[in-house]
């Protein structure tokens, strides 16, 4: 059971987890009047690390079974 309840709370806590991350660097963005391209980068480079760990978890899904 508490397997079960791992293996579907851990991608729903971290998914919400990223989701906060965007919502922080938003606001980061607005409240430094960043402006278009600034909100931009700061999405890109603070971006970059989520985006790293999604395809980690990609890239070893489709190594472990999934795809490949």
């Amino acid at each position: 059971m508490q397997q079960t309840f791992e293996t579907w709370i851990t991608p729903l806590m971290i998914g919400g987890l990223i989701i906060f991350m965007c919502f922080i660097i938003w606001d980061l963005a607005k409240k430094s009047n960043a402006g278009k391209f600034g909100t931009v980068m700061l999405f890109v480079v603070l971006g970059a690390g989520m985006l790293g760990y999604v395809l980690k978890v990609v890239i070893t899904w489709l190594i472990e079974g999934g795809g490949i």
